[in-house]
């Protein structure tokens, strides 16, 4: 199974020029902890998925893979 929030965070810090320490200090969690979520070593607890959805104004379906860019649900 393919890890959809570690693709979308990536693209999204890439798309939006941002490194991952720097996102990190915007959302209060350690540089550590997003470099593991975009290498899809470990999945971010619902607070973080949250946190990371609210900066980037998109919903956490998007971010977990559920629903496409144009909020069409995929399941």
């Amino acid at each position: 199974m393919r890890n959809q929030f570690a693709e979308r965070l990536s693209e999204l810090l890439m798309s939006n020029n941002l490194s991952k320490r720097a996102f990190a200090e915007k959302i209060g969690v350690s540089a550590m902890s997003v470099s593991d979520w975009t290498n899809g070593n470990v999945q971010p607890v619902a607070e973080n998925i949250f946190l990371t959805a609210e900066y980037f104004h998109i919903s956490s379906d998007f971010l977990l893979g559920l629903e496409d860019e144009t909020g069409t649900k995929s399941y």
